[in-house]
C-alpha cells in the first residue's frame, strides 16, 4: 500500500460532494450522468469528495476514481471508508441490491470485519477499485451497525486502534468515524485516537441532538467535524417540507414537520430557502470544519454551491433561537 499522496490540501472547503448518488442510491445513473454530476461539483469549485464501499456495491468509488484520475491530485481531499468489506456472493446472481437502496447488481455483498487486517484489506480494496495510490481520510463506517459479537463496544474497540494505525503509519492523512447515533461520535471523539468525525444527520436545523455530547466532546479533544446528511432525507431539502417528507428514511412525524415547517417561515421572513439554511447552520458552530451533501444531478449539485455562497443575515439565526427553533 502507498503512502499518502504529497502533498495534500490543507483545507477540506466548507462545501464536499457525497457520492452516494454516483453509486445509483434510489435509481440507476449511467457513467455519463455520472461523470456529469462529478464534473458539475468540480465545475463548482468542489474540491472535497466523500465515497464508500457501501456505496453501490464499490460502483461510487470505481466512478469517483475515474473522475479525478483526471485531475491533480493535489487539488482535491478524498475520503472513504472502513468496516464493510464486499465479497462474492453467488446468491445474489441476478438480483439487485435493493435492499439496500442501491441499484445495482448483488454479485456482491457487505461482510463487517473491523479487525486491523480486515481494515488494512478494506483500505487497499478501496485503492484498487478508486485506482489511486491514496486516500486523505478514512472513516470506521457505521460502527453501531456492525455485526460483531459485543456489539458497538467491540467495534469501536477493534476499529478505533487499527483506523489509527493507518494514518500512524503515513498511509492516510486524517481518521475518523462516520455515525448517525451520537453515542458511538461522542465515544470516538473521546478516545483521542480520531481526527475528525462525520456526523451524519444529527447536527441539522431539525436536529441538533449532537450539541448535548458530541460537539463538546469534539471541541475538547480537538477533533474536527464534517456535517453529512443535513437535509435528514430531504425534510429540510425544498422551499416548503411536503407532506410526505422524510426523516432518516422514514415518513417525517407531524411535530418535527410542524416544526420544519416554522423554520421556513422564519427563513422566508427574512429572504432565505429552507434549504439554504440547512446548509448553512452546521457550518456555525466552531468545530464543524465541511458540509457534505449529495446530488442525484447537475443542477442539484449546483445549486447547493449556490446556496452555500448565498447571503445569510444574522438575524435569521437569531430569530430561529428567539423561538427555541435551534440552539
Amino acid at each position: 500500500m502507498a503512502r499518502a499522496a504529497e502533498p495534500a490540501p490543507a483545507s477540506l472547503g466548507r462545501l464536499g460532494y457525497g457520492a452516494a448518488n454516483v453509486g445509483n442510491l434510489y435509481r440507476a445513473l449511467s457513467d455519463e450522468q455520472a461523470h456529469a454530476i462529478l464534473e458539475a461539483a468540480w465545475e463548482a469549485g468542489i474540491r472535497h469528495f466523500d465515497t464508500a464501499p457501501h456505496y453501490g456495491l464499490g460502483l461510487s468509488e470505481r466512478r469517483l476514481g475515474a473522475f479525478l484520475a483526471t485531475k491533480p491530485r493535489a487539488d482535491f481531499t478524498l475520503s472513504t471508508k472502513v468496516g464493510r468489506l464486499l465479497v462474492p456472493d453467488p446468491a445474489g446472481a441476478g438480483t439487485l441490491d435493493l435492499a439496500h437502496d442501491f441499484v445495482v447488481p448483488a454479485d456482491l455483498r457487505r461482510q463487517w470485519d473491523l479487525t486491523p487486517a480486515g481494515v488494512r484489506r478494506s483500505l487497499e480494496e478501496s485503492l484498487e477499485r478508486l485506482g489511486l495510490d491514496a486516500v486523505d481520510v478514512v472513516y470506521l463506517h457505521d460502527p453501531e451497525r456492525a455485526d460483531v459479537e459485543g456489539g458497538l463496544d467491540r467495534a469501536l474497540g477493534d476499529g478505533l486502534p487499527a483506523v489509527a494505525a493507518l494514518r500512524d503509519e503515513g498511509l492516510v492523512r486524517a481518521v475518523g468515524v462516520g455515525s448517525m447515533v451520537n453515542d458511538a461520535l461522542a465515544r470516538a471523539a473521546a478516545s483521542g485516537a480520531v481526527d475528525l468525525l462525520m456526523v451524519a444527520g444529527r447536527y441539522t436545523l431539525v436536529d441538533t441532538s449532537a450539541a448535548d455530547e458530541v460537539l463538546p466532546a469534539c471541541r475538547k479533544h480537538g477533533v474536527g467535524v464534517v456535517a453529512a446528511a443535513v437535509f435528514n432525507s430531504g425534510l429540510t431539502a425544498g422551499p416548503e417540507p411536503r407532506d410526505d417528507a422524510r426523516f432518516d428514511y422514514e415518513p417525517a412525524p407531524p411535530g418535527l414537520l410542524a416544526r420544519a415547517r416554522r423554520i421556513a417561515e422564519v427563513c422566508r421572513a427574512h429572504g432565505v430557502d429552507l434549504p439554504t439554511a440547512a446548509l448553512r447552520f452546521p457550518l456555525r458552530h466552531e468545530v464543524v470544519r465541511a458540509v457534505v451533501v449529495g446530488g442525484a444531478g447537475p443542477d442539484q449539485v449546483r445549486q447547493n454551491a449556490a446556496r452555500l455562497a448565498a447571503d445569510v443575515p444574522e438575524a435569521l439565526w437569531a430569530d430561529l433561537a428567539t423561538e427555541g427553533l435551534v440552539p
